[in-house]
């Protein structure tokens, strides 16, 4: 028997000992976690703050971290189409860029205000000539002009990192001095062969990373671009920032029978591959040349950015494992084959499927006898689509027409009495980034390994009415709308109260609900104006405000957590409650509950890495024991990342 073999059942043989029945009994493993120390993990808000944001840090510190990440995580690219927001089609969260992705393009920008805001520091935008969105944060009393997108920011005089008014006004006073140059790109670039930079704007002349032909780190971009955007044109620059959501987070589940693969690489796939959106550049790059030539620089240990992975799941052949893999059942029995328990009546089951990453693809297979239905629902088994009622025999069924673009689902079958069908197979195509995956490195890497807490989350984001049929709108996911006006929806996807209005929305989680995480991006022009996040616990007698998305401001967010619920609650809503005086506006929110996995609990996860070493394929294979394990993989020369592989230990 193989060495590896060997080391593989013998920790399951020990698991088993430590364990007993306990560890069988696991229907289902969650927030299992593989991280290298050669890669921050960025999982979660959390897990990006303690890698990253360290005690004692300045305010500038702390921005030039911030900074560091979205470069690193992110890069500009045409944005992934996910239709899921009100206001638009494309996904704006930090952890979602870093994790799925790791391109977008206004994204990148509202990352840096995103995470600056969740780190406790105030942030803004501006819109200047020709560019949607530079960021802004405020620490020392003064406010501070980060670009992640175009990889620039400006240090005055002083040193000190400079704001957009101060750069405005530093670049005007030059074109007031030499005017024959403004709105003139051309002539702007041509200078640089003759020393324009030193002869430019004093302000724009320390750009870390700008090299000596002015191109900035992503050279798409350089310094005769900031001479353009801050040149004052077209009533610039003013307040204004895109919307963006926040809550997304990786939690890995696996049950028995099912496979996570990661790969560092791909096979052309990715969200805009049916015509919505551009193709990414990032899809064909290689890290350290083309788009990605500055990668390297930056600690990046991926072969590309963009992962095509697979999620890989087979229901268990017997009762036990039925039972645990369901969310729910009637009169149906598990096995070889799942069939009525009485069989002279009719038997259903609804299996949910979960995923960190979006879904691109998927297969549904399985043997049938007799009379079975098989039923899509994206909202939470709130309403249900027929995807097929097969005839007997072996069933080959594409879920891509449902699945594309979604992150969670559950199908249901119906059995006639007397019917059959042999367990289920899924298997589903996922995008991800390769940035974020826990690559190796040369010499000696150390893998940490966590599981749990037993929990799943519930999202409902809610998309506007124009996306229909692409992702479930809000009205999909049965809010209750009070006295908004239907034409701002119509023309811009945003909800807008008429004096006062609001969204409320019902939240019914499998299990004990442990946490509601929920929020809004917003619009108060006035002080008087905003929106009250509120919940109720008892089927809306009560409602209690846990924060208020507060005015004036031309465009802010607010996110809250709410912890304290009562016990034993599966039933909630949450409530947007607007009070306008003409100038309030919702453009995009996001619920996620948090709740008991019903089956939740421990079970040995075996974690497999595959790279290159010199054309020669490697491998190692760990089977974790524990919630919490760390281990070593050595590399003898630099390694190629091929694929990680998480499942549970057979």
């Amino acid at each position: 028997m193989p060495l590896c073999t060997l080391r593989v059942v013998s920790l399951v043989c020990l698991s088993l000992a430590l364990f007993g029945a306990d560890a069988k009994r696991a229907g289902v493993v969650s927030n299992v976690l593989v991280c290298s120390d050669k890669v921050e993990d960025v999982s979660s808000f959390e897990a990006w703050e303690k890698a990253v944001l360290k005690p004692g840090m300045t305010g500038e510190q702390k921005v030039l971290a911030i900074y560091d990440a979205v470069l690193k995580f992110g890069h500009f690219d045409p944005p992934p189409m996910e239709y899921s927001a009100l206001d638009g089609p494309t996904p704006r969260d930090a952890i979602k860029l870093f994790n799925v992705y790791g391109y977008s393009s206004e994204a990148t920008s509202l990352a840096m205000i995103q995470l600056a805001r969740q780190a406790g520091m105030p942030a803004r935008a501006w819109t200047v000539n020709k560019w949607g969105c530079v960021p802004e944060v405020q620490y020392d009393n003064a406010w501070h002009a980060m670009d992640p997108t175009m990889t620039c920011y400006f240090r005055n005089a002083q040193g000190a990192i400079a704001g957009v008014e101060e750069l405005r006004a530093g670049v005007k006073a030059w074109y007031d001095a030499n005017p024959g140059f403004l709105g003139n790109i051309d002539k702007i670039r041509a200078t640089i062969k003759d020393g324009g930079i030193e002869k430019g704007p004093d302000i724009l002349k320390n750009c870390p990373g700008m090299d000596k032909n002015g191109n900035f780190m992503f050279n798409y971009f350089g310094w005769y671009t900031a001479m353009l955007l801050y040149d004052g044109s077209n009533k610039t620059p003013f307040p204004y920032e895109e919307s963006y959501n926040q809550g997304y987070r990786v939690n890995v589940q696996l049950r028995a029978g099912e496979k996570l693969v990661r790969n560092w690489g791909n096979k052309g796939l990715h969200i805009n591959m049916d015509g919505d959106g551009g193709k990414p550049e990032t899809l064909d790059a290689t890290v350290g040349s083309g788009v990605l030539f500055f990668s390297q620089k930056l600690g990046d240990l991926a072969n590309g950015r963009i992962g095509n992975g697979t999620l890989d799941y087979h229901m268990p052949a017997d009762d036990a494992g039925f039972t645990e893999a369901v969310l729910s059942a009637d009169n149906a029995i598990g096995g070889a084959t799942i069939k009525p328990k009485d069989a002279k009546k009719p038997a259903s089951f609804v299996l949910r499927m979960p995923c960190s990453y979006v879904y691109l693809s998927g297969k549904l297979a399985f043997t049938s006898t007799g009379d079975v239905t098989v039923e899509f629902s994206d909202n939470h088994g709130a309403d249900w689509r027929e995807v097929a009622k097969p005839a007997a025999g072996e069933q080959a069924i594409d879920l891509k027409p449902f699945a594309f673009r979604h992150y969670d689902y559950r199908l249901r079958f119906t059995l006639a009495p007397g019917a059959t069908i042999t367990p289920p197979s899924i298997v589903h195509d996922i995008q991800h980034s390769q940035r974020a995956l826990p690559a190796l490195a040369q010499g000696d890497n150390k893998i940490s390994f966590t599981a749990g807490p037993d929990e799943g989350t519930l999202t409902i984001e809610g998309a506007g009415l124009k996306w229909t049929g692409k992702q479930p709108t809000f009205e999909d996911f049965k809010a209750q709308t009070v006295n908004l006006d239907p034409n701002a929806h119509k023309d811009w996807g945003t909800l807008v109260p008429q004096a006062g209005g609001s969204v409320t929305y019902p939240v019914e989680t499998p299990n004990d609900l442990k946490r509601l995480r929920f929020g809004c991006n917003y619009r108060a022009g006035d002080a008087a104006e905003g929106w009250d996040l509120q919940v109720s616990f008892d089927d809306g007698k009560t409602f209690k405000t846990i924060d208020r998305a507060a005015g004036p401001t031309r465009q802010n967010a607010k996110f809250v957590t709410v912890s304290d619920i009562p016990p034993k609650t599966r039933k909630a809503l949450v409530r947007f409650a607007g009070a306008s005086k003409g100038n309030t506006v919702l453009f995009r929110s996001r619920i996620d509950a948090d709740y008991a996995e019903p089956h939740g609990g421990f079970a040995p996860i075996q974690i497999t890495y595959q790279w290159e070493e010199n054309g020669q394929a490697k491998q190692d294979v760990h089977v974790a024991t524990s919630p919490k394990d760390t281990y070593t993989i050595t590399c003898a020369s630099k390694p190629k990342m091929t694929a990680i592989i998480l499942e549970r230990a057979k």
